[in-house]
């Protein structure tokens, strides 16, 4: 699929979500804690021989690093037709990803071992927070984990107010109404549907600092700089998204957890 298939791709760059702006751009990493928080995650899941669900798996790069663990079966269930069908094309017939809402997937009760959720329960209100939990809880097996990688606000006792001011600005940045919550909500929150925190991993939010970037993309920040120097329109955007970023470090961050039904 190329850049002008993606979704969002119609969009001026002031109004498209920030994340399938920098996919356009050629970012193929879009996690908040980069590639070293899905790397833990999933070497903390024992994918070997296991049955894996992944919600909204985006340009399906973290579908390939569950494939090389050799799973027994992989599902992805992705509400857009296009990200779904480009995700599609990175498994090699080895899996399957479906157009679906996460949730209410349709799939069985206790019907997989692992399920996998980066970067999209952040995007959602509480309610439908939850309800995705929910969801979650109830097609994993007795003892199934969910594998969580999010943005996180810190510390535990950050003030209501300045939590919804670091909300607002995030909105306008990425165009996309994140909420992230603290690790004592997200943990609190998938207590509610029936899941227990049993491990997590924190780090900072530098999506596009220069160390996370080179971490991330190797040598594909030479596309994206050559992108961003090329189209100044995307260009302003992404330094506005990453003004917002560096404006509230010292309170946002990311999160994986590891939680289990």
């Amino acid at each position: 699929m190329s850049p002008n298939q993606l979704p969002g791709s119609g969009r001026a760059p002031a109004h498209t979500p920030g994340h399938w702006l920098l996919a356009q751009l050629g970012k193929k990493v879009l996690r908040p804690g980069g590639k070293e928080t899905t790397t833990w995650l999933l070497d903390h899941a024992d994918i070997a021989g296991k049955n894996v669900v992944e919600f909204a798996p985006g340009l399906g790069v973290t579908a390939q690093d569950i494939l090389s663990r050799l799973p027994k079966s992989y599902i992805g269930i992705d509400r857009d037709a296009d990200a779904a069908a480009h995700a599609a094309t990175r498994l090699a017939g080895r899996g399957e990803v479906r157009v679906g809402h996460a949730d209410a997937t349709g799939l069985p009760d206790d019907s997989c071992d692992i399920v996998v959720g980066e970067a999209m329960l952040s995007m959602h209100t509480d309610k439908l927070k939850r309800d995705i939990l929910r969801e979650a809880a109830r097609i994993l097996t007795p003892g199934g984990i969910l594998v969580s990688h999010e943005l996180l606000l810190t510390p535990n006792t950050l003030a209501e107010e300045y939590k919804t001011h670091i909300r607002h600005d995030l909105a306008r940045a990425i165009h996309v109404n994140a909420r992230p919550l603290t690790v004592h909500e997200w943990s609190t929150l998938a207590a509610d549907a029936g899941l227990t925190m049993r491990d997590h991993y924190q780090t900072d939010m530098a999506l596009l600092e220069p160390r996370r970037l080179i971490a991330d993309e190797g040598l594909g920040v030479v596309t994206i700089a050559k992108n961003l120097v090329t189209k100044p329109a995307a260009r302003s955007q992404v330094l506005a998204m990453r003004a917002a970023f560096r404006r509230h470090r010292e309170h946002l961050g990311a999160i994986g957890a590891i939680y289990v039904k």
